[in-house]
C-alpha cells in the first residue's frame, strides 16, 4: 500500500466507511472501476474535488478503470457536443489519470479485458457493472461509490461487508417468471419489475429467479446483461441468483433458495414495458447501447440493417477498445454506411442529451428508459433491438 497524502486521504475515507457499515477488516481488491466521472454529472464541485485530490501526488496501485464519462472524445464535433462541455470533461478524465486510473470510459469492463474471476474481490461502482461482476462472473463487490472507488485504487483494499461476505450474498426472495423472456429488451423489462419488488426490501434485496433461462449463443451475455440493468437501475439491487445459470445459483441450487425469506410470481412483462415506454411524438434519435455494446452486438445490430440505411440518427453505445475493433475489422464501417454512429467514451445516461437538442429517443435498455425521464426529462420509446432497428430504418416508432 502506497503512501502520500492521496492514499493518506484514501485511508480515512475507507476506514469511516467500514465504521458506517460495521466490516471486519477490509479486503484486498483485484480491480477497481470508478464512477463519476461524467462533468455533467459531477459538475464544477466535483470537478474541484478531483482536481485537489490528483493534486496530492499518490497513484493506483491495483488496476483501475473509468465508467463512461459526458462525450466522446474522438468525433465529439460532429455529435453536437459543445467544446465548452468537452475541455471541462477531458479536465475530469485528467485529473483521474493523474490518479492512476485509466480511460477506458466504459461500464462494460469486462468486453474490454478485465473480467475477475470466481469469487474474486474487486471495488466497482457503476451499478450495472457491479450487479454483473457479482451475478454472472462470481465475483465480490458492493457498489462503490466515486471517492471510495478511487479509495479502493490507491490502497488496493475496501471495506469487508455486504456482497464481499458470505451471509450478505444469501438471497431474500424468490422470484419465480411464468411468462416467457425471449429477448434481451424482455430481460430488461423483467429486470425493471424484480427491482421494483425488491426496492422495499430492508438491507438491499437479491432476488433467486427460477422458471426462465437466457437464450443460447451470442445474445447470451447480452441478456444477462440487460436483466441485472434493469434490476439495478428499478431496485439498486447488486446481485441476483438466476436457478442454474450463475455460478453460485448453480453450485448451491435449491439450498440457496432456501435462505430466502419472501416469494412472489410474475406472471407477465405488460406492466414492466408499459411503464418504461413512455414516449410520444417526433423521434430524434434511436440510441442502443446502455450498457455499452459488445463485440457481437454490433455484428447483430448490421444483421438486422440488412443493409438498409436509416431515416433518424441511430447511436450505437460502446467502449473505444470494441469500436476500434470494429473499425479494423470493418463492421464499423458497414453500420455507418447504413447510417448507424458507433458512439465511444460516453453513454445516453450521463451525455447532456438537451444540449444535443435530443428530446424523444427510442431505446432497447430498460436502465436507459428508468433514467432518462428524471435524469433529462427525455421521452422514451423502450422496446426490443428489432424494433429500434426498425424505427431507425422507418424514422419514427412503432408498437410492432
Amino acid at each position: 500500500m502506497k503512501k502520500g497524502k492521496g492514499a493518506a486521504k484514501a485511508i480515512e475515507i475507507l476506514e469511516a466507511l467500514g465504521r458506517i457499515h460495521g466490516a471486519r477488516d477490509m479486503v484486498p481488491v483485484g480491480s477497481v472501476q470508478v464512477s463519476g466521472v461524467s462533468y455533467n454529472n459531477i459538475g464544477e464541485h466535483g470537478l474541484a474535488f478531483l482536481e485537489e485530490w490528483a493534486a496530492m501526488g499518490s497513484k493506483a496501485v491495483v488496476p483501475a478503470a473509468m465508467n463512461p464519462g459526458g462525450s466522446d472524445r474522438r468525433i465529439w464535433k460532429s455529435l453536437g457536443f459543445t467544446a465548452a462541455f468537452v475541455r471541462k470533461q477531458e479536465r475530469v478524465i485528467k485529473a483521474l489519470e493523474a490518479l492512476g486510473i485509466r480511460p477506458s470510459l466504459t461500464c462494460t469492463p469486462y468486453h474490454v479485458g478485465v473480467t475477475p474471476k470466481l469469487g474474486e474481490h474487486v471495488a466497482w461502482a457503476e451499478s450495472s457493472a457491479v450487479c454483473f461482476a457479482n451475478s454472472v462472473l462470481g465475483a465480490r463487490t458492493n457498489r462503490e461509490g466515486g471517492p471510495s472507488a478511487i479509495a479502493a485504487a490507491l490502497t488496493g483494499v475496501t471495506p469487508r461487508h455486504g456482497l464481499h461476505t458470505d451471509e450478505g450474498r444469501r438471497p431474500t426472495r424468490v422470484v419465480e417468471v411464468k411468462c416467457p423472456v425471449p429477448a434481451a429488451a424482455d430481460a430488461g423489462a423483467l429486470g425493471y419489475l424484480v427491482g421494483r419488488l425488491l426496492a422495499s426490501d430492508k438491507g438491499g434485496g437479491i432476488p433467486y429467479l427460477t422458471g426462465v433461462v437466457p437464450p443460447p449463443g451470442s445474445e447470451r451475455l447480452t441478456w444477462l446483461k440487460a436483466l441485472g440493468a434493469g434490476m439495478a437501475a428499478s431496485g439498486s439491487v447488486g446481485l441476483y441468483h438466476l436457478a442454474c445459470v450463475t455460478p453460485e445459483a448453480a453450485a448451491q441450487g435449491s439450498k440457496l433458495a432456501k435462505a430466502a425469506g419472501q416469494k412472489s410470481v410474475i406472471r407477465s412483462l405488460d406492466e414492466g414495458r408499459a411503464a418504461l415506454n413512455r414516449g410520444s411524438g417526433r423521434l430524434d434519435l434511436v440510441a442502443v447501447g446502455c450498457p455499452h455494446a459488445s463485440p457481437e452486438d454490433l455484428t447483430r445490430i448490421l444483421r438486422l440493417l440488412n443493409w438498409k440505411k436509416a431515416k433518424v440518427p441511430f447511436w450505437i453505445f460502446t467502449a473505444e477498445e470494441v469500436r476500434r475493433h470494429a473499425e479494423q475489422t470493418g463492421v464499423a464501417a458497414s453500420l455507418g454506411r447504413c447510417g448507424a454512429t458507433l458512439v465511444a467514451d460516453t453513454c445516453m445516461v450521463v451525455a447532456p442529451l438537451k444540449e444535443l437538442g435530443i428530446h424523444t429517443l427510442a431505446t432497447d435498455s430498460a436502465k436507459a428508459a428508468f433514467y432518462l425521464p428524471s435524469h433529462h426529462g427525455a421521452g422514451v420509446y423502450f422496446g426490443s433491438l428489432e424494433q429500434n432497428v426498425a424505427a431507425a430504418l422507418r424514422g419514427e416508432w412503432s408498437a410492432r
